[in-house]
């Protein structure tokens, strides 16, 4: 459809004009000499364009009173060179641009072009917003066990702050759902939300990423750069994977949380920054603690609010309500063949241990669906990969499948040492064990110099 386009100008021979000109570029014009006879229009147009100077109310009152009604609608003000003062009081009050009399038609449309582009850009921003919001409600996140509806009673309580969150639990439980529904139920919902992977970044990278960096501070800097805490000033940061980053990074962090300050990259410059963040990790950081790789203050800044999310094997209820949404959420994306999915479906999910947790169990209902001959998915449809073992977990008594408990010694062993790179001491430590102990376990399996 045409952009209509309100023309408010009392000069009979330059509003004809303004007409003709809009009508070849491609719009709809709709005229007024008056702002009280342009009132009416408003709601219809896409854009208005108006002369300052007017019989009666002037465009500026009439400016004033539209960013009242609407304050989405793009208002370019017209006015003659010793009015120009007024044209600043206009942009000031509101106005996109202005036009200063005499103009170039080709100016005018290039004008309306730009005010129109930039109208579709906000529109379009707020429209992924909203999405973005109807994407982390509550009916959007499943979690029916009463695990999963603990920690959403501690979201609801948590998001209207600025407190520090840490999230803890293996990869796939859905930890980044949960930090942006924290950011999506905030104050901050319309400020940016940026995730920051620390295993992604290279640790000769990091402080420039984070951080930012001036011109000139390292070879390659031609320019300025903000980094991520700039990026989200006001919003939130996510942290994923807190336990990766290196320690010389924990120390500007740790003053980011202290002092909401940091300082760029080859710069002396402290900038106050207003950032909540959320930090996630599927290691234990207390072991992290313990073993001196992790910085304990930086730890209790963090873990001002911990929510430890449980793996999807613990919580064999969600499982169900779980495939049902994805079913629900991938089929239409898929071509909607498949419109829901049978107990015998959902009885075969519950035989597995879903190493991969919910990330996973998403995965194969969408391989599911390709696959699925009728437009229910059937137990014959899932496709389950029974050759990856079961996850184990500190606390839990069984030994993993296919495992003897003196394989399952070893492997204990092997790894201690390569997380120790071979420190026995280390190692001993790691285990719970003396290095006499080790050394004994050593010698039996035979590897003990």
């Amino acid at each position: 459809m045409k952009k209509r386009i309100l023309i408010v100008e009392d000069e009979d021979k330059l509003r004809r004009i303004i007409e003709l000109q809009l009508i070849d570029a491609g719009y709809e014009p709709v005229k007024a000499s008056t702002a009280e006879a342009a009132l009416p229009l408003i709601d219809r147009a896409d854009l208005i364009l108006t002369d300052f100077k007017l019989p009666g109310m002037t465009g500026l009152e009439m400016l004033q009173l539209i960013r009242r009604s609407d304050p989405g609608i793009p208002v370019i003000m017209m006015t003659a060179f010793g009015t120009i003062e007024n044209a600043v009081e206009a942009m000031k009050a509101g106005a996109a641009d202005f036009l200063l009399k005499p103009f170039s038609l080709d100016h005018l449309t290039t004008v309306v072009n730009k005010a129109l582009e930039v109208r579709g850009l906000r529109d379009e921003n707020r429209r992924l917003k909203e999405e973005l919001g109807r994407r982390y409600r509550w009916d959007n996140i499943v979690g029916h066990s009463h695990a999963m509806q603990q920690i959403f009673g501690t979201i609801l309580r948590v998001a209207p702050s600025r407190a520090t969150v840490l999230l803890a639990g293996e990869s796939g439980v859905g930890k980044d759902l949960i930090a942006r529904a924290i950011h999506f139920h905030s104050p901050r919902k319309d400020k940016p939300f940026v995730k920051i992977n620390c295993t992604a970044l290279p640790e000769n990278l990091m402080e420039s990423e984070l951080f930012g960096y001036e011109r000139g501070a390292f070879t390659g800097a031609n320019i300025s750069k903000p980094g991520k805490f700039e990026q989200a000033d006001g919003g939130t940061v996510m942290l994923d994977e807190i336990g990766d980053v290196p320690a010389s990074i924990q120390v500007k962090l740790l003053r980011v949380l202290q002092e909401r300050e940091i300082e760029r990259l080859g710069s002396n410059k402290t900038l106050h920054i207003d950032v909540r963040v959320i930090a996630a990790t599927n290691k234990d950081l207390r072991a992290a603690l313990e073993d001196g790789t992790f910085r304990e203050d930086l730890y209790y800044r963090l873990n001002v609010v911990p929510i430890e999310i449980p793996p999807l094997r613990q919580r064999p209820e969600d499982i169900a309500f779980l495939a049902e949404h994805f079913v629900e959420k991938l089929s239409p994306e898929m071509g909607g063949r498949v419109h829901g999915i049978t107990q015998a479906a959902v009885d075969k999910l519950l035989t597995y241990h879903w190493p991969g947790n919910v990330r996973e169990l998403e995965n194969v209902i969408e391989r599911s669906i390709v696959m699925a001959l009728g437009d229910r998915l059937d137990a014959g449809d899932i496709r389950l990969d029974m050759n990856l073992r079961p996850r184990h977990v500190q606390g839990e008594l069984a030994l993993p499948e296919g495992m003897s408990l003196d394989t399952f010694e070893q492997e204990l062993i092997k790894n201690a040492l390569k997380k120790a790179d071979g420190n026995k001491s280390h190692a001993a430590r790691l285990l719970g064990l003396t290095r006499n102990a080790l050394r004994y376990r050593l010698t039996q399996m035979g590897i003990d110099s």
